[in-house]
């Protein structure tokens, strides 16, 4: 087979595990081991034909797959990839750039700074920000509380209770005290509760990951300026509904921060992994990461990576960003449609939020958090055997599940949405 015939079996099989996804057990159907199992322990002496690739894939691979692009998975956070972000995926890696520096892969780079633009538009934020794609939010803290460390000489870094754990780990490994800061009633990050004593920085949620909680942005801003503590907004989850003008509520102070990261790979149809972090102090970025050894110089006077926010240092791969960011391109195909998409589910998580509320859940329809409580009533229950077994032998249920029991019908609690 050649490499076009391979290549139009590829995509016939990834159009059809879109088409059939919704029909597939959202959470994988083996036990530990069972995939390591049913595969070779040795690498193959020769070459298989990708024809056999293929039937693994579907008989081996498959059952072991948790179906996070299923129209009825419900964990933890939505990443539900575009046909036009898949297909970028292709033509990123056939190019395979490696864009460390504009002359390396002018395309790559300048299309990066474009796509970042775009977005920032999207989203209305202010103009002048820098921006840069990272892959994950966990990454983009690790940039951002780096370069406030640099900036303000600060030794510690301060967040709500409610943060995400990331926050947790950048601190470890920049060698940061951690200061965790009480929540309200509401899950937001109480101001007159902030010890700003030797911070570096501030990190303020906009969708906390425990109850899509929204902290005082403005507040904190005051409290940062006053101090001369850098200001990280972490809106990894939410920050996408600022697609849509009527939920901008949640973007009040934003334009007032050092640093933000939004994740493109939650609600913008992006595939994993695409972090998008933005500046309003690139130079203190350069400061804090850039390193250009005599082998990379170039006599280009251009914003090279580099130069500009500093990832010489080596924190994304540039390979990686470059794939990210050729993913601009399928934005055109799919237009702005994300903004209807995003306005519909925003009307049903509403109005799934005003009939909680008229059952008696007082906190259904606050604007500050939109989680929906679902009943499983499948015919059968998502649970591997392992699972169920557990169960017969001694009452208990596994947490690695999804869903509940068709016996009881249980509600599940989740974070499906966040107006």
């Amino acid at each position: 087979m050649s490499f076009r015939e391979d290549g139009a079996a590829a995509l016939d099989w990834a159009a059809r595990y879109l088409e059939r996804v919704g029909d597939l057990p959202v959470l994988a159907q083996v036990e530990p081991g069972e995939i390591r199992a049913r595969l070779p322990a040795a690498p193959p002496e020769r070459g298989e034909p990708f024809a056999d690739v293929l039937r693994d894939l579907d008989q081996i691979l498959l059952p072991g797959i948790t179906h996070w692009q299923s129209p009825r998975f419900f964990a933890y956070f939505a990443v539900s990839a575009s046909e036009p972000g898949i297909l970028a995926e292709l033509l990123a890696a056939t190019l395979n750039s490696v864009a460390f520096l504009w002359r390396t892969s002018p395309a790559s780079t300048e299309l990066e700074f474009l796509t970042l633009d775009w977005v920032a538009q999207l989203l209305g934020l202010p103009e002048g920000w820098h921006g840069h794609i990272e892959d994950t939010a966990s990454t983009s803290t690790i940039a951002a509380l780096a370069a406030a460390r640099e900036a303000t000489g600060g030794t510690v870094v301060v967040c709500s209770e409610h943060a995400h754990s990331s926050v947790d780990k950048a601190a470890k490994l920049l060698g940061l005290e951690l200061r965790k800061t009480p929540a309200d009633d509401e899950f937001r990050l109480r101001v007159d509760a902030l010890d700003l004593a030797d911070a570096a920085a501030v990190v303020a949620t906009v969708g906390t990951t425990s109850s899509a909680s929204v902290d005082p942005v403005p507040e904190i801003a005051d409290a940062c300026a006053a101090e001369g503590v850098w200001l990280h907004v972490d809106a990894a989850y939410a920050g996408s509904a600022w697609v849509c003008p009527e939920f901008r509520w949640s973007q009040a102070g934003v334009e007032r921060a050092d640093s933000l990261v939004v994740n493109a790979h939650k609600w913008l149809f992006t595939p994993m992994d695409c972090s998008l972090l933005w500046t309003s102090r690139p130079e203190d970025f350069r400061r804090a990461f850039s390193l250009v050894p005599e082998y990379l110089r170039t006599s280009e006077e251009v914003d090279s990576l580099p130069d500009r926010a500093g990832r010489a240092s080596g924190s994304d791969p540039r390979g990686r960003a470059a794939r990210r960011a050729l993913r601009g391109l399928g934005a055109r195909r799919a237009g702005l449609g994300a903004v209807g998409t995003a306005a519909l589910l925003a009307g049903v998580l509403s109005a799934g939020g005003r009939r909680r509320g008229e059952r008696g859940d007082r906190r259904a329809c606050q604007p500050q958090r939109r989680a929906v409580s679902l009943t499983h009533a499948a015919q059968r229950p998502l649970r591997h055997p392992a699972c169920r077994r557990q169960r017969a032998d001694d009452g208990r249920g596994c947490s690695a599940c999804v869903g509940g029991d068709s016996r009881l019908g249980r509600f599940v609690w989740t974070s499906l949405g966040w107006w």
